[in-house]
């Protein structure tokens, strides 16, 4: 676990779903079905109620955030935000990155959490190129955290060793 400005930021490799914070991320698909990756491991280790949950809203639209009880996990809250796919770079994907970074870190204030766990969204399989993605993850919350102090710590949630060292790199550029 990596600690930056003053342990607001922590990078930190494990299993989002155990963690114990206000609010966890979920990197959702636009129909929250929970088909694979974080999304499927959250809604599983949330229970049936999650999924329940996730069908009741009918889906989210990319770039934004929509947030729900955290049921059986942790964490009270999870927010669902679909981010877009990569298409090469010219269709936006950058700009709906960051928006789907900002939509969930505003629904996690808004639930009350100041205390958030984030995955590495859009990057699953053939995704937004890691390091890229990273590197607007990590500049969009740092902007986002300047402007609302009442979020106080956010986690940088690697699953990998090599997600964990993709932002240990841009840690150093940016943090």
């Amino acid at each position: 676990m990596q600690r930056y400005r003053n342990g607001r930021v922590v990078l930190q490799q494990g299993d989002i779903v155990r963690l114990s914070v206000d609010a966890i991320v979920s990197a959702a698909s636009p129909d929250l079905l929970g088909r694979g990756g974080v999304e499927e491991a959250i809604q599983r280790a949330a229970g049936a109620d999650m999924v329940s949950a996730c069908r009741e809203l009918k889906g989210v639209e990319v770039g934004h955030a929509v947030a729900t009880a955290g049921f059986d996990l942790p964490a009270p809250w999870v927010v669902h935000a679909a981010g877009p796919m990569w298409q090469g770079g010219a269709k936006d994907e950058d700009a709906l990155l960051a928006q789907t970074y900002e939509s969930a870190m505003r629904e996690a204030m808004e639930a009350g959490a100041t205390s958030v766990a984030l995955p590495a969204i859009a990057t699953g399989g053939n995704r937004f190129p890691k390091q890229r993605a990273a590197q607007i993850a990590v500049s969009t919350v740092l902007d986002f955290l300047e402007q609302h102090p009442s979020i106080e710590q956010v986690i940088f949630c690697c699953f990998s060793d090599a997600d964990q060292a993709i932002y240990e790199a841009v840690a150093e550029e940016y943090l």
